[in-house]
């Protein structure tokens, strides 16, 4: 059973960076697509970002239309991660950000949430104005 725990959120000003980082274990993820979700208070689930593994396009990215040129979605595979790294943050993007991945070889809708097989417990991203 993939377990994956983020880590990196915190609390930075509107226009700074951070990087957040998801770590699989249990069993290796260089296979599955990966994918970053966000959820602010009141607000639905939101995808993010999303990199394909192994075996399909591999390593090909995609992004919710709110970060497109803000963040990028790099994974180390040798270190069972992939990473989300933020720039040019605004108030908007806070929210808590939960890390997804699928089953093996899996090819579907990487933006839909019920692509995803294992999810992480989420942590929290607070961008100040």
């Amino acid at each position: 059973q993939v377990q994956l725990v983020e880590s990196g959120g915190g609390l930075v000003q509107a226009g700074g960076s951070l990087r957040l980082t998801c770590t699989a274990s249990g069993g290796a993820v260089s296979a599955a697509t990966m994918g970053w979700f966000r959820q602010a208070p009141g607000k639905e689930r939101e995808f993010v970002a999303a990199i394909t593994g192994s075996g399909r396009s591999t390593g090909r990215t995609y992004y919710g239309d709110s970060v497109k040129g803000r963040f990028t979605i790099p994974r180390d595979n040798l270190k069972n991660t992939v990473y989300l790294q933020m720039s040019s943050l605004k108030p908007e993007d806070t929210a808590v950000y939960y890390c997804a991945a699928t089953a093996d070889y899996s090819v579907g809708p990487v933006g839909s949430e019920r692509f995803y097989n294992y999810w992480g417990q989420g942590t929290q991203v607070t961008v100040s104005s």
